[in-house]
């Protein structure tokens, strides 16, 4: 009884510090944003739609795409008014080249296999204007932590498909001891200064990174935290312009 109440105590500080990490690297999101009313927006993997209108609204764009790999999710995105397309984010998107004012990707590099592929789309689609990326920070004190213990880093890369290995404390939807989810799945966790190298050689200009989530500091001490050492923040987000 003693270890099941520490057990939910662990789990509801994780969902907190998964939350306001979260929300805070949106708050960096939307700071980032630039109100171009008419634009055309390109979202990669867009889920539903929902976060994808959210970011149109916000920067007034007129002509909004989408790209995700599951159905139903894009049958969603299309009812909220997205063009969305079934497509591997690992392949050519289905766009022309230089036909794109902003390209936004939330929680989706990581996902991915052929990081090479994904930024030089992004550089193809965009008609010289910018991308935002938001991922989780390979180097953050928590992924260093679970090194130290002999542990994957929490924030993967993950070993397995079918099953849950190790401990991700932080991403409350992965249940230890049950089936994997391959659309959970993150094959490539990057590092600080390597999420920006990979866009600045493939010519992109980085413009702005902003941390959000140190851990295990709370949300206010976090942000000054993370202002002063963002190398090591649990979330990046990333500006770049083409």
């Amino acid at each position: 009884m003693r270890f099941k109440r520490l057990d939910k105590l662990i789990r509801r500080i994780a969902e907190y510090f998964w939350y306001y990490g979260s929300s805070d690297a949106w708050r960096a999101i939307f700071s980032l944003l630039e109100r171009n009313d008419g634009a055309s927006l390109l979202d990669l993997g867009c889920g539903d739609g929902s976060s994808t209108m959210l970011v149109a609204e916000r920067i007034g764009a007129s002509k909004v795409y989408g790209i995700d790999l599951d159905e139903e999710s894009i049958r969603s995105a299309r009812e909220r008014g997205v063009l969305a397309y079934r497509s591997d984010l690992n392949g050519k998107f289905p766009f022309e080249n230089e036909s794109l004012d902003v390209v936004f990707a939330n929680q989706v590099i990581e996902h991915l296999i052929d990081i090479d592929n994904f930024v030089s789309e992004i550089y193809r689609v965009l008609k010289g204007g910018y991308a935002i990326i938001c991922t989780e920070n390979l180097a953050s004190w928590h992924n260093i932590f679970a090194l130290l213990l002999g542990n994957q880093p929490y924030s993967g890369p993950y070993v397995s498909v079918k099953h849950v290995i190790g401990h991700h404390p932080l991403h409350p939807q992965i249940e230890p001891g049950k089936a994997g989810n391959p659309y959970l799945k993150h094959n490539t966790v990057m590092a600080f200064k390597a999420l920006k190298e990979i866009f600045r050689v493939t010519g992109f200009k980085i413009e702005k990174v902003i941390g959000s989530g140190y851990y295990p500091f709370p949300k206010l001490l976090g942000r000054v935290l993370c202002h002063l050492d963002k190398a090591h923040a649990h979330f990046l987000t990333l500006k770049v312009r083409k």
